[in-house]
């Protein structure tokens, strides 16, 4: 009896693991095919030279050496560092001083309407608010120009000037991109225990004492994770600057990723697009590395 019970557990356990194997079949070969697979593709390409047509033909590390000498790669990887720097901070920023000020001095039902209209602009195609945003900022006809001509200021080339055209890129990106940032942090400041600040209101801490030794300390590992996703999200902008200026005036607003499209899909460098993708997906990880590192320092786990 015992032997035909042990028999069926197996039996039932070879079911089991069968059925998982189904289960889980469709998911493992999509992302075998749809992800794996162009991933190793692509970092064999990056060793070749091929336009589609052609054969593709075996050139070794000229490709990254064309990524090391090419001005234009040089200046659009430069442009992406300095637009990371700028947006990233500014994300931050923006998103916790609205949850701070959403979580605590406010009704709920005003709370949640903030909170929905925050995100709202992030379920928005990129590419349709930045060709909004575009009219809107247009040196001729835009509105922002046209408001500042009633309180009699001239009009001001945003698309057209190479600071002004890198600060509506910084301000569209930012507008679109900081309600999930907010978000994050709405969550991680409702995990603080209210017991803390009533400790604190009773030792006589004022606000800004509260606020820099007990919540951004408390919310801290939530500051890690938003400024990770946040940053490999800026590294690999695209949308906004395409768009909204084509990379112009000049290269001021071109980015790494306009590159590999631009390489890739105008001018039919594979090769070289691929290894210039190569390269931004370490850059993204040795940034992700050092977040996570030096994240040991200033990272606060209750």
């Amino acid at each position: 009896m015992a032997h035909v019970s042990s028999s069926t557990r197996a039996a039932a356990r070879r079911g089991e693991g069968r059925l998982a194997a189904c289960l889980l079949a469709p998911t493992v070969i999509g992302v075998g095919l749809f992800t794996l697979l162009p991933m190793a593709a692509s970092v064999l390409l990056a060793f070749f030279d091929w336009d589609i047509v052609s054969t593709p033909e075996f050139v070794g590390l000229d490709n990254f050496a064309s990524v090391a000498t090419n001005p234009t790669i040089r200046v659009s990887f430069l442009n992406t560092f300095g637009f990371v720097v700028v947006a990233v901070a500014l994300q931050i920023l923006v998103a916790l001083v609205l949850a701070v000020l959403v979580q605590t001095r406010m009704p709920g039902w005003l709370r949640a309407f903030f909170r929905s209209a925050f995100f709202f602009p992030l379920i928005l195609s990129a590419a349709s608010v930045s060709l909004i945003m575009s009219y809107l900022f247009n040196e001729d006809f835009g509105t922002v120009n046209a408001i500042l001509g009633l309180v009699g200021l001239g009009p001001v080339g945003w698309l057209t000037t190479t600071t002004g055209a890198m600060c509506v890129t910084v301000l569209v990106y930012v507008w679109q991109n900081f309600g999930f940032t907010f978000l994050l942090f709405v969550g991680g400041l409702a995990s603080i225990p209210k017991d803390v600040y009533e400790a604190a209101d009773i030792d006589g801490a004022s606000g800004w004492r509260q606020l820099t030794r007990i919540t951004l300390p408390l919310i801290s590992p939530t500051m890690l994770v938003a400024s990770v996703m946040a940053i490999i999200s800026a590294l690999q902008i695209f949308d906004q600057p395409y768009v909204l200026t084509r990379g112009g005036p000049g290269d001021s607003t071109r980015t790494a990723v306009m590159v590999i499209y631009q390489s890739a899909f105008q001018e039919l460098h594979f090769g070289l697009a691929s290894a210039i993708g190569l390269l931004l997906m370490v850059i993204i990880m040795i940034a992700t590395w050092l977040q996570f590192r030096l994240s040991r320092r200033f990272v606060f786990y209750m």
